[in-house]
């Protein structure tokens, strides 16, 4: 169960067909299959040169590429643990994380690399380590086993401060082959890398593509027109977005429905899909299987998946597309009460996880890892409720919840009404400190591109016809847009502290 395991099969199986297809601002770069493998090993020798050995922590800071895959691949090679870091975080959170992690080595892009003060870690530029690594003699494949850490992701932070995930080989093989097995992913599949490596959805992605000896095409950052150019012009058949992803693609000018026709999956995942846009982007890319992935960077990857056929017509009408699908193979999920005992089918309680490919725990953080995995079970900190047929139905971050005059009210609940109005393209709800009422519900808004300015009192008469009193906004803010993680998530953190100033 080591995670270089699917290259050597595919070098036997297909060594001239394209791995990675880098799409830079020059010609693409490619590099085979039967290529690939013997940079690995001149790579991983490269890092050994530098004083890198098994179990050793390598950072690495750079954009989606493929400088950036290959090095993952060589600290796998030789047995040490990848760090990827967040490349949108400030200077004094990079320094925060090199530190926790204890990395060896730091491989950074150039143009990051000013970020990271010398004294923190040893630096050496990508492009400096691939030109050392060719003079390198190269080393076999450590071939590590299934316990052995494979990587500390850090947390995206919407909560508050990053943690660093420790995820072994084998908690990234079960959420890979569970995902598998419930949608096989093609050999001839041409994935487009669009969501960040540092994000377990990107690396996820990847890993699924190595593993059966897929493509993996790589952008440095997602701009929407580049994206579309690389639907049409390489073959791109399967793409990961979050919702924000998914709308900047349908709002490009230069979208049209045959620029995408060889689309044939399209995964969403990270946030919660509105179903307005969901209704969009099925009706513009009928041709594409779209599904729902849940799960989080403690469960390397999804543990619950809504297949295609929920997101059809009758899926639509049941009401089934606004689940997150049912336990995967190898995962436990129940919806449980504060104790952790499973709450009956319909009532709302935490999201609670455990099988294979639940983390190891909290890099240097027993305390955290102690309070997160009890008896075996991961808790999510996600609120959810469970139908009778054992579809999970995810109602928000139980830190979100907004108590207000004693009642619960959750926050995707409202933004999915406000949404619904035809000048909102996006909204995001936070609980202020209320002397009345405990908290107050609060929506911060952005408006459609040319909407005519709208009063908050409009929007919240918007609500009133269509929620319970209690849960309908107080106060409203306008802003051209919301802030967003690296993963494309809402920080809701953020908001809350700009709207209580």
């Amino acid at each position: 169960m080591y995670l270089t395991q699917g290259l050597h099969r595919s070098r036997q199986r297909h060594a001239g067909k394209d791995a990675l297809v880098h799409l830079g601002d020059a010609a693409p770069r490619r590099q085979a299959f039967g290529e690939l493998l013997p940079s690995l090993a001149r790579q991983a020798a490269a890092l050994a040169a530098l004083g890198v050995r098994a179990s050793d922590r390598v950072a690495l800071l750079a954009p989606n590429d493929d400088r950036l895959v290959q090095a993952l691949l060589a600290c796998w090679w030789l047995g040490a643990v990848a760090c990827p870091l967040n490349i949108r975080w400030s200077a004094p959170e990079l320094a925060g994380a090199l530190a926790d992690s204890q990395a060896a080595l730091l491989l950074a892009d150039e143009a990051l690399a000013p970020l990271v003060p010398a004294a923190e870690v040893p630096v050496v530029l990508l492009d400096t380590f691939a030109d050392q690594s060719r003079q390198q003699v190269g080393l076999p494949d450590s071939r590590t086993s299934g316990d052995a850490l494979a990587a500390i992701l850090y947390t995206g932070g919407t909560t508050g401060r990053a943690k660093g995930v420790m995820l072994s080989h084998a908690n990234f093989w079960a959420a890979t082959i569970a995902r598998g097995a419930e949608l096989p992913n093609s050999p001839d599949s041409v994935a487009l890398l669009v969501a960040p490596l540092f994000h377990v959805a990107g690396l996820g992605r990847l890993l699924g593509q190595l593993i059966v000896g897929g493509t993996c095409v790589t952008l440095a950052r997602f701009q929407p027109d580049r994206v579309l150019d690389a639907i049409e012009q390489h073959a791109v058949s399967d793409i990961v977005v979050v919702p924000t992803m998914l709308q900047a693609l349908l709002d490009a000018p230069g979208f049209r429905p045959d620029r995408v026709k060889g689309l044939t999956r399209i995964a969403f995942g990270a946030a919660p899909m509105p179903p307005d846009l969901l209704a969009r982007a099925l009706d513009a890319m009928p041709q594409a299987e779209f599904f729902q992935a849940y799960g989080m960077t403690e469960t390397a990857g999804a543990v619950c998946m809504n297949p295609p056929h929920n997101h059809g017509p009758a899926g639509r009408a049941s009401g089934l597309f606004r689940s997150v699908g049912r336990p995967g193979l190898g995962a436990e999920i129940v919806v449980a009460d504060g104790d952790g005992h499973e709450l009956p089918r319909g009532e709302v309680g935490e999201v609670i996880v455990r099988g294979p490919m639940v983390m190891r725990g909290y890099w240097r953080q027993p305390e955290a890892t102690q309070a997160a995995l009890r008896d075996g079970w991961l808790s999510t900190g996600d609120a959810g409720r469970m139908d009778a047929g054992g579809h999970l139905f995810i109602v928000d971050r139980l830190k979100d919840m907004i108590i207000s005059g004693g009642e619960n009210v959750y926050g995707g609940e409202v933004e999915t009404v406000l949404r619904a109005h035809p000048q909102v393209a996006q909204a995001a709800v936070v609980g202020v400190p209320d002397a009345r009422w405990g908290e107050a519900v609060h929506a911060v808004v952005v408006l459609k591109a040319g909407a005519a300015p709208i009063a908050g009192e409009t929007l919240r008469e918007w609500c009133r016809l269509r929620l319970a009193g209690y849960k309908c906004p107080r106060a409203f803010s306008f802003v051209p847009e919301l802030p967003l993680s690296g993963a494309g998530k809402v920080l809701k953190s953020v908001l809350r502290e700009q709207v209580r100033g």
